[in-house]
């Protein structure tokens, strides 16, 4: 186990009883691990608006019958290729594609890497979820 260093916290009653909701809806074990979620889920945020390492799953729901959208989003992932890990492609039904891309690299270079893909005609709902690198 980590080294682990305990200190207190005060907050308004009414604040730590909506948090005590939150441990229980989520089946933390306790507060401690509740807050420790919170903590590590902003720094990732922190770490993505500050552009530093992270990793990232760039989602994409697009029509497939979109003239030459498949080509485009291949183009765009190859001239990305040293960011990306892996890319997952699921056929929906008739019309859509499903495909999430797994990235890491610099926070900049993968949101402007999720940009372009997201903002690609034809592409019908997309959606990033990144975390930092542990160091």
């Amino acid at each position: 186990m980590p080294d682990l260093v305990r200190f207190g916290v005060a907050m308004e009653r009414s604040l730590l009883v909506r948090f005590d909701e939150l441990v229980s809806r989520r089946g933390f074990e306790n507060r401690s691990e509740a807050l420790r979620d919170l903590v590590r889920r902003e720094l990732d945020q922190d770490t993505w608006h500050r552009g530093g390492q992270a990793v990232a799953t760039i989602t994409l729901v697009y029509d497939h019958h979109v003239h030459e959208l498949t080509e485009h989003l291949t183009a765009v992932q190859h001239a990305h290729g040293e960011y990306i890990i892996s890319a997952l492609h699921v056929h929906l039904d008739h019309h859509h594609c499903l495909e999430v891309i797994a990235a890491k690299g610099p926070a900049r270079t993968l949101k402007a890497l999720a940009d372009r893909l997201i903002g690609t005609k034809g592409v019908v709902s997309g959606n990033v979820v990144a975390a930092s690198l542990p160091g």
